[in-house]
């Protein structure tokens, strides 16, 4: 497949890959990915190439393929990784801890690219940037054709928040962070906001990668946690991430479903907080009972994707007292780069691991 390459304005400094870069192309549902191969890139001063360590399929990408979700293309799916800084644009980067990024660090990065001035930006909102752009989302053009994590690169550009990462932590602990893990403390921090979460009783409606690691990082901030799901498996795997039963009323209720807001909304105590994670749907639309959610001052607050600090936060959890739980074991499988259609079709099965690896070169 050829692809059509304009260069954005500005500043650029090019960069020679040998041998090649490569990116799976997804041309539309229904059609096998085509494979592109990049010999350089044009890096702006803020920009970061990465070269791919490990990367993960989310339930996105299966629900895009599927036609599901509606995307451009074409495009470069994927948007959980783990790799390597390899280059930099003249300017450098710094990671979210403000430190400078030097070649050879290990890194995971946020889904999104944001532009750090606007109002929502500077509201504590960088996920929903007023010219947001998003990995693994964007049609290939004018940013380049390493958009996304299904590719041996990506490039980063400006805007992304990049976190360092332990070299002893394995990638399939890491790869998922950059989505699932980051999105799951989101989750559980804003239901932090209105509740004290030790000794607190929190439900759970999911136990795929966002559930399961919300309810390991509620388990670690002292919280009582139940994991309901309809896969008896599933709910067997809860148990080793801190789940087990309610002794009373959950105090918050984290949705993570996408099926289950009806029972979220009537399941939580008075005075509770229902969390409903965005990154699961689009789901069928549900009744509301506004007088019930009035009468019992019921917050509802909802999650969709993560702010920088919060992915160093979820990445320091997975290097600290997340080792106790069993976050490697989350990839059940892992294949070829090449694979990736292959790939795509088994994690849409039923009996789907929780996620897929994907690495070049293998």
């Amino acid at each position: 497949m050829g692809t059509l390459l304009i260069r954005p304005p500005g500043h650029r400094r090019d960069v020679a890959l040998r041998p090649a870069a490569t990116a799976m192309v997804w041309i539309g549902e229904g059609h096998p990915h085509e494979t592109i191969a990049v010999p350089g890139v044009a890096l702006a001063d803020g920009d970061v190439l990465v070269a791919v360590e490990m990367s993960t399929i989310c339930g996105s990408d299966v629900h895009t393929v599927q036609g599901r979700r509606s995307a451009p293309t074409p495009l470069v799916l994927g948007h959980e990784s783990v790799g390597r800084v390899i280059a930099t644009g003249d300017s450098g980067a710094n990671a979210v801890d403000g430190t400078p990024l030097r070649i050879g660090d290990r890194v995971v990065w946020s889904v999104t690219v944001s532009c750090r001035s606007c109002d929502r930006c500077l509201h504590g909102m960088p996920q929903k940037c007023r010219t947001l752009g998003k990995y693994g989302h964007d049609r290939v053009g004018a940013h380049g054709d390493l958009t996304g994590a299904f590719g041996t690169h990506v490039q980063l550009r400006e805007g992304t928040a990049i976190v360092r990462v332990p070299e002893a932590l394995p990638a399939s602990v890491l790869a998922p962070a950059s989505c699932a893990t980051a999105t799951a403390w989101a989750a559980v921090s804003r239901a932090g906001r209105d509740h004290d979460l030790d000794g607190a009783a929190v439900r759970i409606h999911g136990a795929g990668l966002v559930g399961l690691s919300a309810a390991a990082i509620a388990a670690e901030h002292g919280a009582e946690v139940e994991v309901l799901d309809p896969n008896p498996a599933r709910r067997a795997l809860a148990a080793r991430f801190g789940a087990g039963d309610l002794s009373r009323e959950p105090d918050v209720v984290i949705e993570a479903s996408g099926h289950a807001v009806v029972d979220a909304l009537d399941g939580v105590a008075i005075g509770g907080t229902v969390v409903l994670v965005g990154s699961v749907f689009p789901a069928d639309p549900v009744p509301f009972d506004a007088e019930s959610i009035v009468r019992r001052l019921v917050t509802i607050a909802g999650i969709h994707n993560y702010t920088g600090t919060e992915l160093a936060e979820a990445v320091a959890f997975l290097a600290g007292r997340g080792r106790a739980y069993p976050f490697a074991d989350a990839v059940g499988s892992v294949r070829s780069l090449l694979d990736i259609d292959e790939a795509l079709v088994e994690a849409a099965g039923p009996e789907a691991p929780l996620r897929i690896g994907l690495v070049p070169g293998r």
